[in-house]
């Protein structure tokens, strides 16, 4: 029997856990919230919670890797569509409802890019996106004055919807069908005015922007 594996399985779980309840606490109170209530909620001491996360920015940091994971799993569905319209509405879909559910996500993204504006996983996908969003203005199925960085605007705009908390989350899926049905192309579209951002720009405004 391997008595060295249930030190490190316990670890592994208080670990999780602490994951758990600061993405609920942070969504409730804010990326502040006290060490020592995530600790109560987590069911562990303070001790343990400093031994997994010695610092506040670690476990944000942890937090904000762990949301470019949850990307680099719904990526397979979105990229691999077979039309580019396809991978937009799953864009838009699959992003706008993880985002929703996820309130905490913006603050945690800001304070990253605060603290180390260099890192920025899930740089590798922004050429993918533009490379779905000319194959569906190709096809003729999106508008075409509309940028990936548009995109990435409204699944902000929808993931918004998550402050109001769990029980709105039923009701998103109207916004969504707005949405969508204004990106198609359309001959009586309304021209969208000025000129889109790149993702450099959306980045910077997005991510790097410190609370007044």
């Amino acid at each position: 029997m391997n008595l060295s594996a249930t030190p490190r399985r316990d670890a592994q779980r208080n670990h999780e856990r602490i994951l758990a309840e600061a993405r609920i606490l942070f969504a409730e109170r804010g990326i502040e919230a006290p060490f020592d209530e995530l600790a109560t909620r987590a069911g562990v001491g303070a001790g343990t919670l400093y031994r997994h996360f010695p610092t506040r920015d670690a476990l944000i940091r942890e937090l904000y890797d762990s949301s470019i994971e949850m990307f680099h799993r719904l990526a397979p569905e979105i990229l691999g569509a077979p039309t580019g319209w396809r991978s937009v509405e799953l864009f838009v879909e699959r992003l706008g409802e993880w985002v929703a559910s996820s309130p905490y996500l913006p603050a945690v993204m800001r304070r990253v890019a605060e603290v180390d504006p260099e890192h920025r996983p899930g740089l590798e996908f922004e050429s993918a996106i533009e490379e779905f969003v000319e194959r569906a203005k190709r096809e003729g199925s999106l508008r075409p004055d509309v940028s990936g960085v548009d995109l990435n605007v409204l699944v902000n705009m929808l993931g918004s919807l998550g402050q109001f908390g769990g029980d709105y989350l039923p009701y998103w899926r109207r916004q969504l069908t707005v949405i969508l049905d204004g990106l198609r192309a359309r001959p009586d579209s309304t021209p969208l005015p000025g000129v889109s951002q790149d993702f450099e720009d959306f980045h910077r405004m997005a991510h790097e922007r410190t609370a007044p």
